[in-house]
Parts: C-alpha cells; structure tokens; sequence
C-alpha cells in the first residue's frame, strides 16, 4: 500500500491529516463560540488558552498537509465532473487553505497587538509577531471573526458538495477520502432458465 496519493484516491496520509484538520475546527469552532459568553475569571482564560494552542497546532497541521499536498500530488478529478465543477472544487479548496492559515494568523497578530502573552499548551512562549496597537489589534479581531464565519461557510459547503456527488451522482467524491476501499458491486446474477408450467 502507497503512502501518497493516487490517480483515483487519497492515500492514509492525506486522509489522517484531512479529518485531523476537520475534528481540529470543529473542536476550535466550538470553544470559540462558548467562550465569548463566559464570565470574567480563570475558567475563562484556561479556555482562551485552549483556543489559541489549538489555534496554533491548526496552522501546523495545515502547513503540513500542504507540504504532503504538493508532495504526494493529487487524485485526478473523477470521470464525468463537469469542468466548471472541477473549477469550483479547486477555488474552494485553495479558498480553505488560505483561511485555515489566515485564521490562526489573525488570531496571533490578535493576541500580540493586543498585549497578551502566548503560550503553546503551557510548554513554552510564542513571541510575537506585532506591536502594541488598538486600531491593529480590533482590524484583527474582526478578520479573525468574519474569517471565521466565511470558512464555517465555505466547509459547509465543500461538505455539501461532497454529500451530493455520493448521494445524488453516485460517484467516488466521498468515498476516496474514506479509509478502506470502495466496494466494488457485486456483477448482477444471470437469471435462472425458466422452468415448465406445472401441470
């Protein structure tokens, strides 16, 4: 079995790392949301910091799959899929990449401008990577929160689309970012000859 990618599939590399970064922005996405309605305190900062670690261990994971991405190549687009199709699919996905690094970004430049100190999973510090600057630090606020909205939309819509190709189309979309193989249908049984009317 092949590490890298396939004519016709992802290999397990670029599928760990695909569900990795999906579980990542979901558990990200959801801290995010519930910690802004928290109350002053040190529940609230152990749970901004989770965020940002997460954050962080985000943009790593992106700049690797990349890595992988350019390395490894990628399936050809599956036979059928009309060429505006295959247009939207590869503007999306460079569309991801691009907000999965300019999230995590925003959210450093965020905490730097802001004053704040960053430590990744309380191991070690981040330095940072702006000045102190309230006009730089609400510009980055608000990137990081419309970034986030426009990216929640942007999966949600590579999801839908993946959903429809197997659900609708039939064809392999899903299926080849699914661990394991796809089964291939069983050749259709000959009919049996046709036995004499009873008497």
């Amino acid at each position: 079995m092949t590490l890298k990618n396939t004519a016709d599939r992802w290999g397990p590399i670029s599928q760990l790392l695909h569900w990795a970064v999906v579980l990542l922005i979901a558990a990200i996405a959801i801290i995010g949301l519930t910690m802004v309605d928290m109350n002053n305190g040190p529940s609230k900062i152990k749970i901004y910091a989770l965020h940002k670690s997460l954050g962080l261990t985000l943009l790593g994971l992106v700049a690797l799959r990349l890595l992988w991405r350019l390395y490894a190549g990628t399936p050809s687009p599956v036979a059928g899929t009309p060429h505006w199709q295959e247009r939207i699919a590869s503007l999306t996905h460079w569309a991801l990449y691009a907000l999965m690094f300019a999230l995590p970004i925003s959210g450093w430049v965020f905490n730097s401008s802001s004053g704040y100190p960053l430590q990744y999973f309380g191991l070690f510090n981040l330095p940072k990577i702006a000045q102190r600057s309230e006009e730089l630090s609400q510009l980055s606020r608000n990137l990081h929160e419309y970034g986030f909205w426009l990216l929640l939309a942007l999966v949600l819509a590579h999801a839908g689309a993946a959903f429809y190709h197997h659900l609708f189309q039939n064809d392999a979309t899903l299926v080849r970012m699914l661990p394991g193989r796809r089964r291939v249908a069983a050749p259709a049984s000959h009919s049996l000859p046709e036995t004499p009317d009873a008497p």
